[in-house]
């Protein structure tokens, strides 16, 4: 089934088949057609251009027999969709009583040590069923589908056992058969150190790796691993026996790094090719010359570092260094109890001073190279598969990270089909 898009008012995120991601002052070029068509042939990005030569597409289309269904956007955009590289929103409940305790002055570690952060949602992840854990999952899915995402990474580490762990990649298959989202799954055993480990963090540590590992890709559960590398949580020496462990399963690296401080784990993450190193607050020059002709991307993920009101990640001096950078959400209940991308977009030329199409390009190609899917989603290209959002008719470009507080997206498109569509 084919389906014809008019009317475009601005037909952004234009790439061709070879640029996987966007580095450096190439961060600022968003490609765009204003006033155009975009046809899709399935799930497929088929064709577009100027809306001058829709006559001519037309009887093309006519003579060729083909049918088609048309829709007109009346002159709102059309865009990539988000791809959300950096998530844990599968959790049971939320932590609001730590969010008045972090608003009297509590630090990340303090609420932590308290049995608070992950240790909480490990506990309430223990209780809830496979079941409860669905649904409450597929509620935040179809929100930030509404908001423009079509393509999001899910990570377990609120298991913090085996059984636990296998029970959150169980969920999140579950959820990969049942959202229309793009989903990739990430296994995180190496969130935190569960209390009836303290003083035995090696024990764990050869857990994850002699028993976790083995039985996620036994049923084949998880697409990377990840582990968290930064003060107070796992050393690099640590995070590299888990690494390599993952490595030998077929798994590739994501990190947690350099959140709380210098942590040693982006040079890690560079190291064994890790997909990217997120989060990265404490990020100095040696760590950019690390990143600098590596294949990692560096992932900043503003929605933490806001809601724990931290250090800004220098992502200004790296796109001048010549990196590419995305920018994630980390919607989970505990520091970034948001998944809303265009806000993500915002905070990214509000408080790290990205140009509109720098933010774009972070949260659309480069995000999607984070998924490991840039050969197919993240951009506007013949042959990619159809994940874009559709704006309601904007005065600019500039307005979608400028207006904040509301939501622009009025329809999705996910593999082709689209999703309440309103233009």
């Amino acid at each position: 089934m084919k389906t014809l898009f008019v009317n475009i008012g601005l037909l952004g995120g234009i790439t061709e088949s070879d640029v996987l991601m966007k580095a450096g002052s190439a961060m600022s070029h968003f490609e765009r057609i204003e006033n155009a068509w975009l046809l899709v042939d399935g799930e497929y990005i088929a064709s577009f251009g100027d809306m001058s030569d829709i006559p001519k597409k037309l009887e093309q289309l006519s003579n060729e027999g083909v049918t088609f269904t048309q829709n007109d956007v009346n002159g709102g955009m059309v865009l990539p969709a988000f791809c959300d590289s950096h998530t844990h929103l599968v959790y049971a409940g939320s932590r609001e009583i730590e969010y008045i305790d972090k608003i009297k002055g509590l630090s990340y570690e303090e609420i932590f040590e308290r049995g608070g952060g992950i240790l909480n949602s490990a506990r309430r992840l223990h209780e809830a069923s496979e079941e409860e854990l669905v649904a409450q999952a597929m509620v935040r899915l179809n929100e930030i589908i509404r908001y423009g995402t079509g393509a999001v990474e899910i990570k377990s580490g609120y298991g913090l056992s085996t059984e636990d762990e296998l029970k959150m990649l169980r969920v999140i298959r579950t959820l990969k058969e049942l959202s229309p989202l793009t989903i990739k799954a990430t296994f995180l055993g190496a969130h935190a150190l569960p209390l009836e480990y303290k003083g035995r963090q090696s024990e764990y540590v050869d857990m994850v790796i002699n028993e976790m590992i083995p039985l996620v890709a036994a049923e084949e559960l998880a697409d990377y691993i990840d582990v968290f590398c930064d003060k107070g949580f796992f050393t690099p020496e640590e995070t590299e026996r888990m690494l390599m462990a993952g490595i030998k399963y077929g798994l590739r690296s994501k990190i947690h790094a350099n959140e709380l401080d210098y942590s040693g784990g982006i040079q890690v993450g560079v190291k064994y090719n890790a997909l990217s190193v997120d989060h990265l607050e404490y990020t100095g020059d040696e760590e950019i010359a690390v990143l600098k002709d590596s294949e990692t991307m560096p992932t900043i993920l503003p929605g933490a570092a806001f809601f724990l009101n931290m250090v800004h990640s220098p992502a200004r001096k790296m796109i001048e260094a010549g990196l590419p950078v995305a920018f994630a959400s980390d919607f989970n209940p505990g520091s970034a109890p948001s998944g809303n991308m265009q806000l993500i977009l915002s905070m990214a030329c509000v408080q790290y001073r990205l140009l509109p199409e720098e933010a774009l390009n972070a949260t659309t190609i480069n995000t999607a190279y984070a998924l490991g899917v840039s050969d197919e989603l993240g951009s506007v290209c013949v042959g990619k598969r159809a994940n874009l959002m559709i704006t309601e008719k904007l005065p600019s470009l500039e307005f979608l990270p400028y207006a904040f507080g509301s939501n622009k997206v009025s329809a999705m498109v996910l593999n082709g089909e689209v999703i309440a569509f309103n233009c």
